[in-house]
């Protein structure tokens, strides 16, 4: 099987994407991480890549914002297709990556870029409910499960279609470290079984829907 090409963006400590690589290199993925891209300079994420001898960049979000005004965030995305297209990628992975991705760069990559959500979504999601917000958020509500979904990203927070969900229990005496410990050691194997269903070509998006088809 020919091995899909992966641009990863990140913003921190890059726990995922370093899980996504190890997978990778076992042979458990038909993958090949072809670019990084962090947000932040300080990503440690962008050392892991740079030790696997990946190309990285930074495009430093903080400074769009304090440059280009009303543009920033058109300007940043622009910024961001130009470091990942010369790298030819098939599949972009947002990765820990902590800022919202416009119309022009999701037109260029639409169905071809995932993300992964520590919830249920619709339940618990959206622009201010991220890393342990929402597990806190859970714990206060008092559902009895929660869970993460792997999905295809449109033009919203945690919107898009959906491709995997995984569910773990929550009881009444789980704190919020709890639940995310939980999510957690569902949520990288999920991703990665995302990334791997698209790379055999047993992903089709019809409306909201994603259909996984069987292994031929």
């Amino acid at each position: 099987m020919k091995k899909i090409r992966l641009a990863i963006l990140l913003s921190g400590s890059g726990t995922t994407f370093q899980y996504i690589q190890d997978r990778i290199e076992e042979g458990g993925i038909s993958a090949e991480t072809a670019v990084v891209v962090s947000s932040r300079a300080e990503a440690f994420g962008l050392e892991r890549a740079r030790k696997h001898d990946i190309p990285a960049f930074v495009v430093p979000r903080k400074e769009y914002n304090e440059k280009f005004g009303d543009s920033a965030l058109e300007d940043f995305n622009r910024t961001l297709l130009e470091k990942i297209e010369p790298y030819n990628v098939d599949l972009v992975v947002l990765a820990g990556f902590m800022s919202l991705l416009t119309p022009e760069f999701i037109d260029r990559y639409r169905g071809r870029i995932m993300n992964t959500h520590p919830a249920l979504i619709p339940m618990f999601c959206g622009d201010q409910l991220y890393g342990d917000r929402v597990h806190r958020a859970v714990v206060e509500y008092g559902v009895k499960v929660s869970g993460c979904t792997i999905h295809f990203v449109d033009e919203q927070y945690d919107h898009g279609p959906v491709i995997i969900q995984k569910t773990v229990p929550v009881t009444y005496k789980d704190t919020y470290k709890d639940v995310a410990a939980k999510v957690q050691a569902e949520e990288k194997p999920a991703y990665c079984e995302a990334i791997q269903l698209f790379a055999e070509g047993r992903l089709k998006i019809k409306g909201r829907i994603v259909i996984v088809h069987p292994r031929k």
